[in-house]
């Protein structure tokens, strides 16, 4: 071999051999010692490199045991680098990486309290000059084929919120493939990041460097709330209990012309979730919330999110005493962030100096947000209003909601569905168009059960009634046009069920009714109101007359404090250019109304009964002076006629009004209060036939009354200091025809707009002139009576002690009675009514006793919401009820407290004190007495109308009686006969 060969080739191998050495072990030591020097000149902290490898051969360096921090608390660390670089780097002009691989990376990120990062205090850097920024400079040439990132450990914490923040990932793998800073470069992505405490992100997609942009898709799995919730908590005061959130998502980012950021195919799960208040009381609980199918466009500034579901969501609301939300104080005890220091503290400039322009910069584009497909189902809100008392809850639930095509630059308008329950069985339906821009809506409402009880507390400080029951339901279409001004209608219809008001001074019915009904309801705000037709189905009222002339009306009022300058207003009415609401009701329908009327100013007491009230009034137009059409019939106990009709200008009475008033065959019994107060005398025996017609023409009265008094008989004589001292029994028998009649015609005529004139003294005068003339001519008057008789054994009916029931004895004399009065057709049967405290009072008195045990826990019944029958009469009361309400029994009727010496006893003992001394107390009560010797009469009277078929008006009732008992406790209640 020649020599030069065998030099070059001793000279190749000690340069490879040299190189070798170099490359394997100087050079690495060598990098290895530099590096920590450097760490330790510029390191705050200890911070070493344990080994570092190269192979010259195949460019492959390795780093070993990175280690930033103390020992056992490493801020960043790594176990492995390596690299490896390709010879092509050398003509291609960018650095070729063909693998990198950083092994258990290891990364504390950690926010003090004072706001300043560890990473950023881990070296000391000495300063450097500033290089201007080259707007025309390129990226660094880089391509790397392959890196992965494997076993990473990132942990965070954050000390400035008032509760730290803090989440751990052990478990992180990032793979990129063909990562380059070249020119259109795109490379894959892979990145999986875990932790202990749960929550997986997934992100998969390609990125590019120059210019840098990206898209792919990103997941997170069950990631905990709690993590971060600490920066909601201090800007809101909610308190998170539970919130898991799933997140994925398809995403486009590109930086090259501002920043480009589209979201697609995203959706977002929330499962469960529930906050509550600092206090601890429950604010919201969701089961679970489902968004998906959404874009989020940054560059457009719009949102589209394509399905919201949201199922079983629980919430609290209150309005508190001071009349503020609980949200509402919630949020505003949140404490203010400190406002910024202002830039400079001169002095304000002056008043005429110039001051600076406002940005001529146009407001940014707002947001857009499509809504296409909600639905929220099985809600549940918990509303109270502690503000009332007594403090109102009403619960509103399950509600299920339904939006589509919501845009909130109201692009289109957006369809609105809600169905949900409103207390315990009330249901309430909307569905209808919503306008955002302008404000407008057009929606169907409908209504069923809703209690109306609700309204009691707000009702409390006006009137001294008990609504008892009352359910609302409606049919309804709302248009809402405008909301500045305000604009809208509703068209449709609405009833209310079942009301029942209860007096709670006198604990009596006031006002109730089965149902009522209005029809072609048609209001627009502000103009007008209009009905077809309202039908009351069995209304019922009860006005009484007190002693000192007031009514029960007067009493139920609460006398409300006098607003300040309320004196000045009333002495001079602020005038208004607001045109008055126009009111037209097209008819109301009465079926089957009732009322009872009562006069307590007369002695002794008047009260009658009226029903079987049916009739129609016409139209009532509020804008037309118009007479309303009046037809209505009903009767006064159960057999005398009435019947009112005519017409009635109902806004102005005086302008124009014609009625015809009919009562026919009242019992005069039932006026025997007012003939003891004005005539001295009961009333023993009578029947009335009134007709009166009114006729008022732009106030100018006409009268005609006709009345007709059918076999008049005075009873025993009253002391009343405003009786008139006439022979009135005198004049009654002149007055009487031959069959038996008394006919009087009192025309009357005047003007209603005389303060002075007064109807009543007018007829009154009347009356007194004709008894008086009566009085002075007897002859002209003169009339005979036809007296009959009757067999012996017919002439009383006898009752069981307590009871009004007819025995089959009884009923088989009554049966021959009618035979023998229908046979004799001139005669009329009288029935004393009669009742016997000694035989009767004991028995009345529980009778009495059982219907209050009805009647006070059907009163409990309906304050809990129970369903309750129609009458308290139909209700059984369980026995373990009953001594509960015997107590309040005691205390409400016989207005004592039970003696003290009761106190002791048993619970069976005390019963029976209570009971015996309720039943004592009843047992002497006159008018049960009386009650039940008019319910004996009735029940004569029932008999020979309904089952013997006897005409009604040949029965008459005569006033009850108190009278002693049989032998045998039986008592007897008497029958006469009379003749016309």
């Amino acid at each position: 071999m020649p020599k030069g060969l065998n030099r070059a080739i001793g000279a190749l191998l000690i340069a490879v051999a040299l190189y070798s050495v170099l490359g394997f072990l100087i050079l690495p030591g060598i990098a290895l010692r530099v590096a920590n020097q450097q760490l330790a000149n510029f390191a705050t902290v200890p911070a070493h490199i344990q080994r570092i490898e190269f192979n010259p051969f195949s460019l492959e360096l390795t780093v070993w045991g990175l280690n930033i921090g103390e020992p056992g608390k490493e801020q960043i660390a790594f176990e492995r680098l390596y690299a490896n670089l390709q010879i092509d780097s050398l003509w291609t002009r960018a650095l070729h990486l063909v693998d990198v691989q950083l092994d258990k990376p290891k990364t504390e990120i950690l926010f003090n309290k004072d706001g300043s990062l560890n990473l950023t205090q881990l070296f000391k850097l000495p300063a450097s000059e500033p290089t201007p920024a080259d707007p025309n400079a390129k990226p660094f040439p880089l391509r790397i084929d392959h890196i992965n990132l494997a076993g990473g450990y990132v942990h965070f914490q954050d000390l400035r919120p008032s509760e730290p923040i803090e989440f751990l990932y052990d478990k992180l793998d990032l793979e990129l493939n063909n990562l380059s800073t070249l020119p259109d470069d795109n490379a894959a992505m892979t990145l999986v990041a875990a932790g202990p405490a749960g929550g997986r992100i997934d992100w998969t997609g390609h990125i590019s460097l120059a210019p840098f942009s990206s898209e792919g898709t990103l997941k997170v799995t069950d990631g905990q709330m709690k993590s971060w919730w600490p920066y909601v908590h201090d800007a809101l005061p909610l308190v998170l209990e539970d919130g898991t959130l799933n997140l994925s998502t398809d995403y486009k980012l590109n930086l090259d012309k501002g920043t480009e950021l589209l979201l697609n195919n995203a959706s977002v799960s929330v499962a469960p979730f529930a906050i509550k208040a600092p206090d601890g009381r429950p604010l919201v609980r969701l089961e679970r919330l489902d968004v998906s199918e959404t874009t989020v466009d940054l560059a457009k500034q719009q949102v589209i999110v394509g399905k919201i579901r949201s199922q079983k969501l629980e919430t609290w609301a209150a309005r508190e005493a001071d009349g503020q939300l609980d949200w509402q104080k919630l949020f505003a005890s949140q404490p203010a962030k400190p406002a910024t220091k202002p830039e400079s503290t001169k002095a304000p400039a002056a008043a005429d100096s110039p001051q600076p322009k406002p940005d001529p910069a146009a407001p940014s584009k707002p947001w857009q947000v499509l809504l296409k497909d909600v639905e929220l189902r099985n809600y549940q809100v918990h509303l109270a209003d502690r503000q009332a008392q007594p403090a109102v809850a009403l619960e509103l639930g399950p509600l299920n909601v339904d939006v589509k095509n919501f845009d909130s630059l109201n692009g289109s308008p957006f369809t609105l569905k809600v169905d949900t329950g409103l207390g315990k069985q009330g249901k309430i339906l909307v569905d209808g168009e919503v306008n955002l821009a302008p404000i407008s809506a057009k929606l169907k409402v409908q209504t069923k059960d809703i209690d109306l009880r609700v309204a009691q507390a707000y009702i409390n400080p006006f009137i001294r009634l008990e609504l008892r029951s009352g359910m609302l339901g409606s049919d309804l279409a709302v248009d809402l046009k405008s909301t500045e001004p305000l604009a809208f209608s509703v068209t449709g219809r609405a009833q209310v069920d079942q009301l029942h008001t209860l007096d709670t001074l006198k604990t009596r019915d006031f006002l109730k009714w089965q149902q009522v009904v209005v029809e072609g309801l048609n209001y627009q705000h502000g103009d007008s109101l209009s009905i077809d037709k309202i039908n009351l189905q069995q209304p019922y009222v009860r006005f009484m007359i007190n002693d000192d002339h007031t009514t029960n009306i007067n009493d139920l009022l609460i006398p409300q404090p006098a607003d300040s300058g309320s004196k000045t207003a009333a002495a001079k009415p602020a005038a208004s250019k607001d045109k008055p609401l126009g009111i037209h009701i097209g008819a109301i329908a009465i079926n089957d109304g009732s009322a009872n009327f009562a006069d307590f100013s007369l002695t002794p007491n008047f009260a009658t009964a009226i029903q079987q009230l049916n009739g129609q009034i016409g139209t009532i137009d509020s804008r037309q002076i118009k007479p309303a059409a009046v037809d209505i019939k009903g009767k006064v106990d159960r057999y005398a006629p009435v019947t009112i009709k005519g017409s009635v200008t109902p806004f102005n009475p005086m302008a124009a009004l014609d009625i015809a008033t009919s009562f026919k065959r009242v019992e005069l019994t039932t006026l025997t209060p007012y003939s003891g107060k004005f005539a001295g005398y009961r009333i023993r025996k009578g029947r009335l036939n009134l007709d009166l017609h009114y006729q008022i023409t732009m106030g100018q009265l006409k009268a005609e009354n006709k009345v007709v008094v059918e076999q008049l008989q005075l009873g025993e004589k009253v002391d009343s200091p405003d009786a008139v001292s006439l022979p009135l029994k005198l004049a009654i028998a002149l007055l009487k025809d031959s069959d038996g009649k008394i006919s009087i015609e009192l025309p009357i005529t005047g003007d209603l707009n005389n303060p002075q004139f007064s109807v009543m003294p007018i007829i009154w005068q009347t009356l007194r002139n004709l008894i008086v003339r009566a009085a002075e001519a007897p002859f002209k008057f003169i009339g005979g009576l036809i007296n009959g008789s009757g067999a012996e054994d017919l002439g009383s009916v006898s009752f069981a002690p307590g009871s009004s029931e007819l025995s089959k004895n009884a009923e088989s004399a009554l049966d021959t009675l009618a035979k023998a009065l229908k046979a004799r057709p001139a005669l009329r049967l009288e029935i004393e009514g009669t009742a016997a405290e000694k035989s009767d009072g004991a028995l009345i008195a529980e009778q009495r006793l059982e219907r209050e045990y009805q009647y006070n826990y059907y009163k409990m019944l309906q304050r809990r919401g129970d369903k309750v029958p129609a009458q308290a009469s139909l209700l059984e009361v369980p026995d373990s009820e009953k001594g509960a309400l015997l107590e309040a029994i005691y205390r409400t009727r016989l207005k004592t407290q039970p003696p003290a010496e009761w106190t002791p006893l048993g619970k069976a003992e005390r019963t029976a004190k209570l009971r015996e001394s309720v039943i004592k107390f009843w047992a002497s009560d006159n008018v049960l007495l009386r009650k039940l010797g008019q319910d004996r009469a009735s029940s004569i009277k029932d008999y020979l109308v309904d089952k013997a078929q006897l005409a009604d008006d040949r029965v008459y009732f005569i006033d009850a009686n108190l009278g002693e008992a049989e032998s045998d406790g039986r008592v007897v209640t008497p029958l006469h006969l009379d003749a016309e």
